[in-house]
């Protein structure tokens, strides 16, 4: 199932999308704020972002500048009552995929999201190899390079780093890369996390005058070409 974060403040707007969107097979996540938006896509692994343009909290166009930002790629519909071709030319250039203005007719948006939705899968196909900086995974070949040198990583770590670099600068919990790289039955107690952090350090970033993975003390670790 496609999971969809709608962001949106309308009740009536919100309910609308929320019962339609469920109707027709989707899984529906709803915030109210730009603010709890926000939280949320970065908590979780929505498929689309229906992204409201004036919200409480943060407006939509800096939750959308902020996810880019951060190097999340969901992609992004915006909808807006303004129809003015600088609203939506700034919404265009702050990181959104499309457009639709309000009053919108639910079949048109329908079309919309599948179109994202198909665009998302054919570039995730496409992109078989992730870079930051000078490190390369190459997903066909599983294979690692930093600075040209390969470098030889067990299958979890490769499943680890693969997961970091998916979405470079997200912030990924304990919790979460538990569940993505060794499954829900790993004791959420257990210090393995810590140790694979230590031994991808000592394999990608030792020698290196640039730090890639990082920890972000109270949330956990996240890996891009940023200073500290």
């Amino acid at each position: 199932m496609n999971n969809i974060l709608v962001v949106e403040d309308d009740p009536r707007v919100a309910d609308f999308l929320q019962r339609g969107l469920r109707a027709e097979g989707y899984g529906v996540q709803l915030a109210r704020t730009g603010t709890e938006g926000l939280a949320l896509a970065r908590g979780g692994e929505p498929a689309l972002l229906i992204l409201d343009l004036m919200l409480p909290g943060i407006s939509g166009l800096e939750l959308c500048q902020t996810m880019r930002a951060e190097g999340h790629h969901v992609p992004v519909l915006m909808l807006t009552a303004m129809n003015s071709l600088e609203d939506k030319v700034n919404g265009l250039r702050l990181g959104a995929d499309d457009y639709l203005t309000k009053p919108f007719a639910f079949e048109e948006l329908l079309a919309r999201i599948e179109a994202l939705l198909r665009r998302g899968r054919e570039q995730r196909v496409k992109a078989s190899s992730l870079q930051v900086a000078d490190l390369v995974l190459d997903r066909e070949r599983m294979q690692v390079t930093r600075a040209g040198q390969p470098i030889a990583l067990t299958a979890k770590e490769l499943a680890f780093l693969e997961l970091l670099m998916s979405a470079p600068g997200r912030v990924y919990s304990r919790e979460r890369i538990l569940s993505n790289v060794w499954g829900t039955n790993e004791d959420p107690l257990t210090n393995v996390v810590d140790v694979y952090v230590r031994r991808l350090r000592a394999k990608i970033d030792e020698g290196h005058p640039l730090a890639l993975l990082k920890t972000v003390r109270g949330f956990g670790y996240r890996l891009d070409a940023l200073e500290a």
